[in-house]
């Protein structure tokens, strides 16, 4: 119980310094950088999603009944994804169960736990590798914030969470069917009719402040222009050449 304190304590420390710096929650995952300013959830819901994680994990890691079982765990505004292998269907069923026990914060489980024995390092590692392809691709459009969609990759099949319109999902799901070696694309969104207020303005004022960036660009290259043009008309009336300015 006291080491469970410790690590909330160490969460609520990070998503804090999170408003200011990036905080890494993943070695092996691009999209885990995360900003309170850029999350769609609240810093309270945020700190809920990584606590329910530790419970998840501690659970896992704890329960005899799931030795033979392989599980990943995604969560993202207090609905939980289950993923990985069980042996049998009647484990599969007793991880649905259970796992929404293990936390009060929890609203809703997604069990994709596959009946099969457990999937093999080199199997995992290619299900890795498609995580950070996609997260990685995620960065190169401006339909919406990579922070906005989380992905979980099983069996190369791509999972996606988040809170999104449907403009930003459907890009997303764009998105990750050009990456190489996915099999198969599943939607778990939280559906938004709009993107925040809050959003939407902080865009107006970062291209207002573009459009003056620009302005005063052009005005320095104007006036540089003008000088030149100057310092050419003195160059012809005195014979001589160089820049006195």
């Amino acid at each position: 119980m006291k080491k469970l304190a410790l690590l909330v304590l160490l969460i609520v420390h990070s998503v804090l310094l999170s408003g200011c710096l990036p905080a890494i929650q993943s070695i092996s995952s691009v999209s885990s950088i995360i900003s309170v300013n850029n999350d769609r959830r609240s810093a309270g819901v945020i700190l809920d999603d990584k606590t329910t994680y530790l419970q998840l994990a501690a659970w896992a890691a704890e329960d005899p009944k799931l030795n033979d079982a392989h599980l990943n765990f995604l969560i993202y505004n207090k609905a939980v994804l289950i993923t990985g292998e069980a042996p049998n269907k009647a484990l599969r069923a007793y991880i649905s169960k259970q796992a929404k026990l293990q936390s009060p914060a929890i609203k809703q489980v997604f069990n994709e736990v596959s009946v099969r024995s457990s999937s093999g390092l080199l199997k995992r590692a290619k299900d890795s590798a498609i995580t950070l392809q996609v997260e990685a691709m995620f960065q190169n459009q401006e339909v919406f914030h990579p922070t906005h969609v989380r992905v979980m990759t099983e069996a190369q099949t791509v999972y996606l969470m988040g809170a999104v319109t449907k403009r930003e999902a459907d890009k997303a799901v764009k998105i990750v069917t050009k990456a190489k070696g996915i099999k198969q694309v599943v939607r778990l969104f939280d559906y938004l009719k709009t993107r925040p207020a809050v959003e939407i303005k902080r865009d107006k004022l970062q291209v207002t402040e573009s459009i003056k960036k620009a302005k005063l660009k052009q005005q320095k290259a104007d006036l540089e222009a003008e000088k030149a043009k100057i310092q050419e008309k003195i160059n012809q009336l005195t014979g001589t050449t160089g820049t006195s300015f």
